[in-house]
This record gives structure tokens, sequence and C-alpha cells, in this order.
């Protein structure tokens, strides 16, 4: 047990749980069951890493206001999408907002799917008298390479800055093959989708002179990432950019836990995801203790965790708590809380 009133400090830090709990709603679950477990004190982190979810993440962190602009969706009908505006003049566009995935109601046409939405929420932002834009990427319908708002955008950022908030570091040439089958492109479709991001890539280089197949996270949105960049976006990892904004490294001051979580722990948790984040965040400010608490937890994670940020983590899986799988989403805060509870009690050292 500890005695140090000073480490009695514990950070409940959740990503989403996919279909299931936003990142509030996860963190808010697992805060209450670190109380539950004795901890004095419990700070409350939701984080996002550039994916579904990172416009809200912000806005409660910052305060602000949340917009809404009438553009064009994914397949080309209208949407409502929503935008934020920072107390600083930041604007917060969230492509999965106008060019989503989830936008088109599971009949995605992988071929036609175009982030010209993207661009006219940024454009109605711009016309509110933004000047600084952060642009989160996750979540995207389209592999367009970014085309469809670099249309609308007349090419050109007119004098704003712009940061891309990434999360994932895959190349512009791959974004197709990686994640084209997950928009519903068939193979013959990845071949065309690829043959075209070849094109944009060479049409990029001609027009601006920059060279997006060197730019880490080109691929991210289908290509989005690149074309931005191709007009002067900087882009960065999302989760470095939510957890400046959020002070994180001071949230995880004097902790003696942190808990962290997602719908589903598995090796890509560490490509720039929130919960390989945290973890490592963790390790390098000196937290004691670590846990994870997953929807779902592939097998041979455990392995993946010691590899990637050292021993000493607490994995825990809602599936191992229920009879049937199912009941992990119906039951997702009671479980969730649950598991803290235990998460806490782990490591305030009165369970083994």
């Amino acid at each position: 047990m500890m005695h140090d009133a000073a480490r009695r400090v514990a950070v409940a830090c959740s990503d989403k749980f996919r279909g299931t709990l936003t990142a509030l709603e996860a963190t808010e679950a697992i805060a209450c069951g670190l109380r539950a477990a004795g901890f004095d004190e419990v700070r409350m982190a939701p984080l996002a890493d550039g994916g579904e979810g990172t416009l809200d993440v912000l806005l409660a962190a910052r305060g602000g206001s949340r917009r809404t602009a009438r553009v064009t969706g994914p397949l080309g009908d209208p949407v409502d999408a929503a935008w934020g505006l920072l107390p600083d003049g930041t604007a917060v566009i969230e492509m999965a907002q106008a060019s989503g995935l989830a936008l088109t109601g599971g009949r995605n046409d992988a071929l036609r799917a175009s982030t010209r939405g993207t661009g006219e929420l940024i454009e109605a932002a711009g016309l509110s008298g933004a000047r600084r834009f952060l642009v989160t990427v996750g979540g995207s319908a389209t592999t367009d390479g970014g085309m469809g708002a670099l249309e609308v955008l007349r090419w050109s950022l007119g004098g704003r800055e712009m940061v891309v908030a990434c999360d994932v570091t895959t190349p512009f040439l791959d974004a197709a093959r990686v994640y084209g089958p997950q928009k519903g492109a068939t193979a013959a479709q990845v071949a065309l989708l690829s043959r075209r991001l070849e094109q944009l890539e060479q049409e990029y280089r001609v027009r601006t002179g920059v060279d997006v197949t060197q730019i880490a996270g080109a691929g991210a949105a289908g290509g989005l990432g690149g074309g931005l960049a191709a007009i002067g976006a900087k882009l960065r990892p999302g989760f470095e950019i939510v957890a400046e904004e959020l002070g994180f490294a001071d949230v995880l001051a004097d902790a003696a836990v942190v808990v962290t979580g997602e719908g589903r722990f598995d090796a890509t948790s560490f490509d720039g995801k929130v919960v390989g984040c945290v973890l490592a965040w963790a390790r390098d400010e000196g937290v004691p203790h670590r846990c994870v608490i997953a929807g779902q937890v592939a097998a041979g994670i455990a392995d993946e965790v010691v590899q990637k940020v050292g021993e000493g983590v607490l994995v825990l899986a809602l599936t191992d708590r229920v009879w049937q799988s199912g009941e992990a989403f119906t039951r997702a805060p009671l479980l969730l809380e649950e598991a803290a509870a235990e998460a806490g009690r782990w490591a305030l050292g009165t369970v083994a």
C-alpha cells in the first residue's frame, strides 16, 4: 500500500471506444473506478490522435465555439458539418465531419468519394475570420489524394497557417493499398486508386514543387495529408498536437498510475494511436504504473507491449468480464468502471 499522499494521484485518459463510448464518456467511467479504488486525486484528460472525436476533445479542453456549415458530403450529397473555433482563433476542421466514411451509410463508392466538402469546410472557417487551421484527418471515406479539397481552395492556403494532425505515418502512394479495402474498394479499384495517386503525386510535384512521397503521413485520409502538404500545410502526429493543447505532461506529473483505453488494443495501437503514445509518455515521465483497458485485446499483445514500452503494464479486456462478447458493448460504462477500479487497486498494492 502506498502511504505517500503525493503519489496517490491517478490519471484517466482514454480514447473513444468506437461506436460505444466517446473519449469523454470512457474517461469519466475510468475516473469513477479509480476513485472507488481509493485515489485521493483523479485527473481526467480525454484524448484523441487526429481521428474522429478530436474536435470534441479539443473543444472540451480548450473551450471555444462549435459551428456548422453545409458542405458537400463524400458522395456529393449535402451534409451539415461541425467545426470549432478555439479561443486563440484557431479553426479545428475534423475532415470526418465533411468527408467521413460514417457519412456514407455503409454504401461508400471508393472511386467517387471526394474531399471537396473538407475544402468547403476550410473555406467556411476562413470566411469566419480564422487564419490558423488545425485539420484532423482520421475516419475518411476518400482516396482522392486531397484533390477535391485543393480544387475548392484553388491550390492555395491564402496566407493561412495550416497544421494537419495525422494518426498514421502511411506514405502517399500506399494510401489505396493500406486503406482502400476498409473504404469498400475491391482489389481492382485499389489498383485504379493507386494509379490515380501516382498521377497526382507527379501533378503535385510539377505544380507546387513538393514531393509528397517524402512526407511521413502524406497518405493519411486517402492522401488528403499529402494534398494539403503540397500547398504548404505542415503534417504532425495528431497525438502530439492534442497532448500539447491539453498540457498532458503536467497532467502526468506525480501520478502513481495512468489508465488509458480504446475499443481494440492490438499492434496498430503503437502506430501513433492514443494508447501507445500514452504508455510511452507515462514511461518517459516516470509514472510507475500503467494500464490499458480495451473492449477487445488481440492475442500476443503482451510481447508487443514489452517490446514497445517495457514491462509493468497491466492490460485488461472488457470481453474477459462478460459471458457473451456482445455484453462488452451494451454494458461498456459499468465494465470499464469495474476494470478501472481493479487497475487502481493494483496500483495501490491492495491486490496482487
